[in-house]
């Protein structure tokens, strides 16, 4: 199963709990995890549901290319990082 898990940054906000889904896409993922906790939905998607400006998702080391749809694939064993993208300098 696909384990989803969220910065330690987040925390602060809300709950974050580490998800393990047989979910095929991103979206559907994430959407596990709302099940769990609702609150992180707000945390980590717009009004329109695509990922927040400040959210960067990387799946099997690799920064997610669809942040619209959230429509990249999960397989059965990857690994699923939600981070808080850091700005400035």
């Amino acid at each position: 199963m696909a384990r989803i898990v969220f910065t330690p940054q987040l925390r602060r906000f809300v709950e974050t709990p580490e998800v393990q889904t047989s979910a095929a896409s991103l979206r559907d993922g994430l959407e596990a995890a709302f099940a769990v906790n609702p609150r992180l939905r707000g945390y980590v998607l717009d009004e329109q549901g695509h990922l927040r400006a400040n959210v960067a998702v990387f799946i099997d080391g690799r920064r997610l290319r669809d942040g619209r749809d959230l429509s990249d694939a999960l397989a059965a064993d990857s690994a699923v990082h939600v981070l808080q993208a850091l700005s400035g300098g």
